[in-house]
């Protein structure tokens, strides 16, 4: 009974983490977006997967206002920062490669804080 009982409430905790309306972005669910990319990122593959494209829409819905555009901007580049392979070159041509325009870069090295 303890089991079925935790199990539940783990449902419910990655419930609550995939679906915030009105809800701040959070580091973990741009994390998630993008672990698809990276292969791509780093040199593996030579271009985005499918994948890796619709994690790159989804952080681009993620980010509809400056406050959560400065947010994906933080967990981006703090993701880019944990890849010392990261190759800057595919990180800053990733939107364009995936046919996305996005108001949040790609970087180790954007000032966050200068995002509108």
């Amino acid at each position: 009974m303890k089991g079925g009982i935790a199990a539940v409430f783990a449902i419910l905790a990655i419930i609550s983490l995939v679906v915030q309306p009105g809800g701040a972005v959070t580091c973990g669910q741009i994390d998630a977006a993008l672990v698809p990319c990276i292969s791509y990122l780093t040199g593996h593959i030579d271009s985005p997967s499918a994948a890796c494209c619709g994690g790159v829409k989804e952080v681009k819905g993620m980010a509809e206002t400056t406050a959560d555009k400065r947010a994906c901007c933080s967990c981006v580049k703090a993701a880019a920062n944990r890849y010392a392979d990261l190759k800057d070159d595919a990180a800053q041509s990733l939107p364009t490669k995936c046919g996305i325009q996005m108001d949040v870069p790609i970087s180790r090295s954007v000032d966050c804080d200068k995002i509108n």
